[in-house]
């Protein structure tokens, strides 16, 4: 069991991730919501509609108004004189995202309290009727709507309110599900009386102040509310009764005849925002003084709330803009008369656990089998994907579809797919590093064995000289040279096929038999015959040898070679006449010889003329321009030399070949021989 765990520790650990990030989806605290409005805002601000004809006009409370009136509060004569102006074009309603709390200070008791007047001073005055008075009596002559606002403290001004709307509802009870505050604050009773409708302009709390949504209805002091911009359209249709459907989760649709609007299960509406727009916005100055065209205000739904900075009525929306407060109850209206609004539909939720968990599934698992640069592949495949969904469902289908999280969670779960890549990529390379060192140890070792298997011939470098010069530690290449009496030598040059440790033992072994079989003294045509034969035998698969074989006499100067499948032999005399011998035999270990009389050989006289011997790698060499070295470069190298004998012709060819380049093409192996000069060499003790 424990080396169960051991061997998938790294998937253990990702469930455990994932479920964490599950969990933390499901429980859904302000950090991972912020999340998640990453998106929703994304959505508005690639896809911001502009304003067409709309039905919603805003009495600005402005900076030129203040400058006209005064400071604010103004005089609710003001107020009253508004409500004539737009009545007279017929509006559908007259809402105000504004507070009346206090008394009118301009009110005749208000005056008499403020400078203390006797009796006998303030008949006249007593006889006037209070600003109050006259803009409730304007209130309840126009279709108007008030706000008000949910509280966690009691106000100076409450009183036993209630909500104009009568709420109808089917399958639960909505109280149960909507947000609640336990007091409201709103204007004076007797203001409050006459008007047709209470709003509600209470937003949700949101950490970075934006304002996404706001609840539909409202609970204040235990009683439902509606929302400012849902009570503006009851009053505009002429509609007493606000309908609540619920189901099993909560609230399903909130309908004012004729509209109907589909709702989360707590009665929240996220509202859809359109670029605004200035004619959509009126100076409440202009208005008061009648600047407006007859029809400007007819059909339309008013209305009146604060821009002027100094009212501190702002609020910032996910198309990244900052707007009047009035505005979101604009954009509330528009949404419920055309049907705009967003859903944010709870099966929706459902569905981005689900589809993050395959997503996240998929991402980790591919991560851990395929290559790092596809599994990148695969993350920018499944973020696209992602991205495409969110985006078609909220163009096509007005749907908000979380995929900041499933993002989030596919980067989490591919940063720790690849850490266990990495890690257990560093674990291979360690054990590979491990390997190739053992590897190296061995090669060296072998390469030293290989070395001590070369001869040494420095005491014959007047007539016969040799070098390998290895292309890797092995070399597969191989020379050698014995003298079986003072006038005759043996000698050999080969090349195996095949690189590396196998290709230096299958050598090994063809250069211990060519010894044994020239200690011997036998003809050259057996020795050759012996080590084929035995090459066979070995059962080095798929391995052979081209070689060169020769028995050389110094006195006559008699040589009897064999090419068994080896480069051309090179000869040439004093006049530099050159010529080739081809092979005429195929190379040994390949197939059995029965009988000596299929070893071939020649015999020639090596007097007067320099016999040369090298491997492919000679003639297939890189020259320092880039070019192959080839049969015509030796030639040209052995022209070039001064004083020709065969340790300058090899050397010669080495320094050609062997310039400085990173790693060689192929083994140099080269063997020249020249019997003008038969003195041996002395060494110094």
């Amino acid at each position: 069991m424990s080396a169960f765990f051991e061997k998938n520790l790294n998937y253990l650990i990702f469930f455990i991730i994932l479920i964490i990030l599950i969990s933390l989806k499901i429980i859904n605290p302000s950090l991972i919501k912020s999340i998640s409005y990453l998106s929703f805002d994304l959505y508005q601000k690639v896809f911001v509609e502009k304003k067409g004809d709309t039905d919603v006009v805003i009495i600005d409370i402005d900076e030129t108004s203040l400058g006209k009136f005064g400071q604010f509060p103004w005089s609710r004569s003001v107020f009253a004189k508004i409500i004539d102006q737009v009545e007279s074009s017929n509006p559908k309603a007259i809402g105000f995202d504004v507070f009346f709390t206090e008394k009118d200070k301009q009110s005749p008791d208000e005056i008499i309290k403020s400078y203390g007047l006797i009796p006998s001073d303030i008949v006249d005055l007593q006889k006037l009727k209070g600003h109050d008075d006259i803009f409730a009596e304007k209130l309840k002559s126009a279709k108007t709507v008030t706000a008000v606002l949910g509280s966690n403290v009691p106000s100076h001004s409450n009183y036993e309110r209630k909500a104009k709307a009568k709420f109808l509802s089917k399958g639960g009870d909505p109280k149960k599900f909507t947000y609640s505050y336990p007091y409201s604050i709103g204007s004076l009773e007797k203001l409050e009386k006459e008007v047709q409708g209470l709003g509600s302009i209470s937003f949700l709390d949101q950490l970075d102040g934006i304002i996404r949504s706001l609840p539909l209805i409202v609970r204040l002091n235990n009683k439902i509310y509606p929302t400012m911009g849902l009570e503006m359209v009851r009053v505009g249709e002429n509609q007493k009764n606000i309908y609540i459907e619920l189901n099993e989760v909560g609230i399903n649709r909130i309908s004012a005849r004729p509209y109907k609007i589909d709702s989360d299960p707590n009665g929240i509406i996220w509202i859809k925002y359109k670029q605004p727009q200035k004619n959509q916005y009126i100076s409440a100055g202009d208005v008061f003084e009648g600047k407006f065209q007859t029809d400007f205000f007819k059909n339309k739904y008013v209305l009146i709330g604060a821009s002027a900075q100094g009212l501190f009525d702002l609020v910032k929306i996910p198309t990244g803009l900052t707007v009047p407060g009035v505005e979101v109850h604009a954009n509330v209206i528009e949404n419920i008369l055309d049907q705009s609004y967003l859903v944010r539909n709870p099966n929706t939720y459902v569905f981005e656990l689900l589809f993050s968990i395959i997503v996240a599934l998929l991402t980790f698992i591919l991560s851990q089998k395929i290559r790092p640069k596809y599994s990148l592949s695969v993350f920018f495949g499944n973020l696209l994907f992602i991205i495409i969904i969110g985006f078609y469902i909220y163009k096509f289908r007005s749907e908000l579809v979380d995929i900041s999280y499933p993002i989030f969670i596919l980067t989490i779960t591919f940063l720790t797919g690849l850490y266990f890549r990495f890690i257990e990529e560093n674990k291979l390379a360690l054990a590979n590093l491990q390997k190739e060192a053992k590897l190296l140890k061995e090669r060296e070792l072998a390469a030293g064995v290989q070395k001590s298997l070369f001869p040494d011939i420095s005491k014959f470098e007047n007539f016969i000289f040799a070098k390998n010069v290895p292309a890797r530690d092995v070399s597969g290449d191989y020379f050698d040279v014995v003298r079986s009496t003072p006038e005759e030598y043996f000698f050999t040059l080969a090349d195996v096929s095949g690189k590396g440790v196998k290709a230096g033992m299958y050598m090994a072994k063809a250069s211990s038999i060519f010894r044994t079989l020239t200690n011997l003294k036998f003809p050259l045509e057996k020795v050759v015959f012996g080590v084929n034969n035995e090459l066979v035998e070995a059962k080095f698969k798929g391995m052979f040898v081209t070689a060169v074989f020769g028995k050389l006499n110094i006195k006559t100067g008699e040589l009897v070679f064999i090419n068994a499948g080896h480069e051309s032999i090179l000869t040439f005399d004093h006049n530099k006449n050159y010529e080739y011998i081809k092979s005429d035999m195929p190379p040994i270990g390949i197939i059995k010889y029965f009988t000596e009389t299929m070893v071939k050989s020649n015999t020639m006289n090596l007097k007067d003329k320099t016999f040369v011997v090298y491997t492919d790698g000679v003639t297939e060499g890189y020259l320092k321009n880039g070019e192959e070295l080839g049969a015509e470069g030796v030639q040209n190298i052995i022209n070039s030399i001064e004083n020709v004998n065969p340790k300058n012709i090899v050397l010669g060819i080495e320094k050609e070949l062997n310039w400085g380049a990173e790693k060689l093409r192929d083994d140099i192996t080269c063997m020249a021989i020249n019997i003008e000069n038969t003195e041996l060499i002395k060494k110094n003790k």
